[in-house]
Order: structure tokens, then sequence, then C-alpha cells
């Protein structure tokens, strides 16, 4: 991976492919904490000994920003996710993707001077992590995000199935690890 300078500063290679432009498709998507600290909370085990994710403060409101992907873009669907410790996955799916709908980072009426970043998986991933990171600064809330996520265009509904059996399992799996480390 090459890094060029950009404004006379490195600026690090993109890892999404270069021949897709994510205006439209299925993506595995993971966004992590800084450090990839516990902020959104902790796993244990529930009354009957089965894992389970405890979420923090800031873990309920990463879990409803997420919910309400949908409300600001009625074109993406969010089928499946997981808020774990220190970081989310989940399955966006991006049908024909039209502007955002009134979504409250993205109320600043100025226009986006990135231009093509504006109606793709991109601008759904950062208005995510805006209002995470705005309601946690609003509470005083120590937190901070990986600068980027990961990314993987799902293919077709053999990878979907497999994806899905993952994130339905990654509570139980992250609690097995812990034990086994």
């Amino acid at each position: 991976m090459s890094e060029e300078k950009f404004q006379g500063k490195y600026r690090i290679t993109t890892f999404r492919a270069p021949w897709h432009n994510y205006r439209c498709g299925a993506y595995f998507v993971t966004i992590c904490t800084k450090g990839r600290e516990h902020y959104f909370g902790e796993i244990g085990n529930d009354e009957n000994g089965d894992s389970k994710m405890y979420l923090s403060q800031i873990g309920e409101m990463a879990d409803e920003c997420w919910r309400a992907i949908l409300q600001h873009f009625p074109h993406v669907q969010i089928p499946l996710w997981v808020v774990m410790p220190d970081h989310i996955h989940g399955i966006v799916i991006i049908d024909d993707f039209v502007e955002a709908q009134n979504f409250a980072p993205l109320q600043n009426n100025e226009p986006n001077k990135f231009g093509p970043q504006s109606k793709n998986l991109a601008s759904v991933i950062r208005g995510f992590k805006i209002g995470v990171t705005k309601f946690a600064r609003q509470n005083n809330i120590p937190f901070a995000w990986q600068s980027r996520y990961f990314d993987r265009i799902i293919r077709d509904s053999a990878e979907m199935n497999r994806i899905a059996e993952y994130i339905e399992n990654n509570v139980a799996e992250w609690n097995l690890e812990t034990k086994n480390t």
C-alpha cells in the first residue's frame, strides 16, 4: 500500500474496492472504538448461564443510533447487527441511495465538499458515528472511535448467511474466547 501526500500530509490509501462505488449493494461492516476500549458495555452471563451483552449508556445510544439509520436513509436496510464491548458488526444494504433525510449532524445546510462521498456507505457510517459521538460529548462520557471502519462487499446469499451466523453468535463466541485466554 503506497502512501501519498495530500496538502503536505501523508494519506493512507483506501481499503475500499476501487472498482465499486458503494452507492448500492450489501455490506458487512465493523466499526471499532479507539484503542478497542470497552465503551459499549461488557459481556457476561445471564441467569441461565448464557452469554449476554450488557450495554452501557453509550452502548445503548450506539444501538439506538444504529436503528435510526433507517429514519435518515430511507433506501438503506439494516437487517442484522450486534453491539459488542468495543465494536459494532452490522449488515448494511443500500438499495438506491438518495439524500439523507434530516439527520441531525448533517443539518448544517452547507454543501458537502467531498462530492461522491455524500451518497454512499461512507455517509451512512459517518452519520452513525457522528450521532454516537455527539451523544457522548453532550453527556460528558469519555468516548472515541477508531478513525476508519471495515467493510466487506457481500457477493451472494451463501456469504450473507455465513456473515449473519457470525453476527448472531458473536456474543457467545466472545465469551468463549475470553475464557480460553
